[in-house]
């Protein structure tokens, strides 16, 4: 006969014993939703804008903004905004915040604040892309199709800024990056 112990607490393998079975105490992050939380598009100068000769000067600005919005969910919003000029006057300006809701459990701070703040938008970046290009289409332009953000490389170098600066550089800013 098998041994006679608690065939459903020895299933764990290494677990440790002083958890009950099926604790979640492991490192969780997934993303629950992501949805446009606003756009606007504007085309100040139509229709004598189709008209402008050469080349626009396209500007393009991002923001990420993570809050928490309920225990273990944050909300990241990644804000772009593109704007093309010519010197005649503006052709168009998309403004766009594309958020996901964020959840992550048993996961330590500073890995947290890492994934909201570099993976996070990294996730979220072709869809706000796609969305940017489509809304420029739209407007009567050819599409624009914006060019990869290395979000990691840009969250590294802010933390090395603030060790720089003589800040902490694990201490969480106040929301944006």
């Amino acid at each position: 006969m098998a041994d006679e112990g608690n065939i459903i607490t020895d299933l764990g393998g290494n677990a440790d014993a002083n958890q009950p079975n099926g604790a979640d105490n492991q490192p969780a992050i997934g993303l629950i939703s992501q949805y446009i939380k606003d756009l606007s598009v504007e085309n100040p100068n139509a229709p004598k804008s189709y008209q402008f000769p050469g080349q626009p000067n396209v500007d393009v600005q991002f923001n990420i903004n993570s809050v928490p919005v309920e225990g273990e969910v944050h909300e990241v919003v990644l804000k772009i905004t593109v704007t093309a000029k010519a010197d005649e006057g503006t052709l168009y300006i998309v403004d766009l915040e594309y958020a996901g809701l964020i959840g992550m459990r048993n996961v330590p701070a500073e890995q947290g604040h890492m994934f909201l703040y570099a993976e996070a938008p990294r996730i979220l970046f072709p869809f706000a892309r796609r969305i940017v290009g489509d809304a420029v289409r739209d407007a009567g332009f050819p599409p624009m199709l914006l060019d990869p953000i290395d979000f990691q490389g840009i969250y590294i170098q802010q933390l090395q800024q603030r060790q720089a600066q003589g800040e902490n550089p694990a201490a969480a800013p106040t929301g944006e990056a």
